[in-house]
């Protein structure tokens, strides 16, 4: 499209980012401190900037952090600037806050009951213990034929404890989250994406940005702490018209949480069948 494209993110060269910036480029792709740090530096001149656009909304306005550091640059840019929002999940608190810097938008909006999930089949395995988790993991990678697949945990943590587990009874997967340099995380991400990998642990932070088409199956290794994220994890599996399957592991309370996830979604979900390698 001979369009200059930048990626501005942290972590990343700063200097690099000032040399490329001041040369000029059409489009910058970045997150919102290293965006904000380089208007900062009157690095990156906003005073002819037309489009913002806003990724994964919800995290980003959910998120304290990130939510201030978009504040701060939208001060900064021009007042006939057009706004564009994206999600695949918008909480009704998130869509009001829009209106500190939308005018009149035009809202596309699906309903939560028509949200596009006909691709994923999903199945809950309920526990008595906790550590019955992880033998009912050890099951499924053994015996499920896997391109790839996304375990998610609640923290990090809890993603170091599970990796160090998996290799200690020698199972093979790459593991990433906050915790890591900024170039540890994009290696793995890249060999992941090349396939080099076959099973990823992670968090949260990336259950929005992992796009891989050869992702089939997302485990909740531990439940998620709110419906969104629900939505955005089993979201990596069943991309681009794919079959895709999530299994989530439970126990206690997590039944209620997940009947809770149910009804909000209008779908069912049932126990996870023996022939479960059928669907994938």
């Amino acid at each position: 499209m001979n369009v200059e494209v930048h990626t501005c993110i942290g972590g990343k060269n700063i200097g690099k980012d000032i040399k490329k910036l001041e040369h000029g480029v059409h489009i910058v792709s970045g997150t919102p401190g290293r965006v904000f740090d380089m208007i900062k530096r009157m690095t990156l001149r906003t005073g002819a900037v037309k489009l913002l656009v806003l990724d994964e909304a919800d995290e980003m306005l959910s998120r304290r952090g990130f939510k201030d550091q978009i504040f701060y640059v939208y001060r900064y840019l021009p007042s006939n600037l057009q706004v564009v929002l994206l999600s695949s999940t918008l909480p009704h608190e998130i869509l009001e806050m829009t209106k500190k810097f939308m005018t009149h938008p035009t809202r596309i909006l699906v309903k939560r009951d028509q949200l596009a999930l006909e691709g994923i089949k999903q199945f809950l395995v309920a526990f008595e213990k906790e550590d019955w988790k992880f033998d009912a993991l050890c099951d499924l990678y053994e015996t499920l034929n896997i391109s790839q697949a996304v375990i998610f945990c609640n923290t990090t943590k809890k993603v170091d404890w599970l990796t160090e587990r998996m290799r200690y009874n020698n199972f093979t997967m790459s593991f990433m989250h906050a915790g890591m340099p900024q170039k540890e995380r994009d290696t793995i991400l890249s060999d992941f994406r090349a396939g080099n990998t076959r099973v990823l642990i992670t968090t949260d932070l990336w259950a929005g940005g992992l796009d891989v088409q050869q992702v089939s199956l997302v485990i909740n290794y531990d439940l998620p702490n709110n419906r969104e994220l629900y939505i955005h994890r089993i979201g990596r599996s069943g991309r681009f018209g794919r079959k895709g399957v999530a299994i989530n592991f439970v126990r206690g309370d997590d039944i209620r949480i997940l009947r809770d996830i149910e009804n909000y979604y209008s779908m069912q979900i049932d126990e996870m069948p023996m022939n479960v390698a059928d669907f994938l």
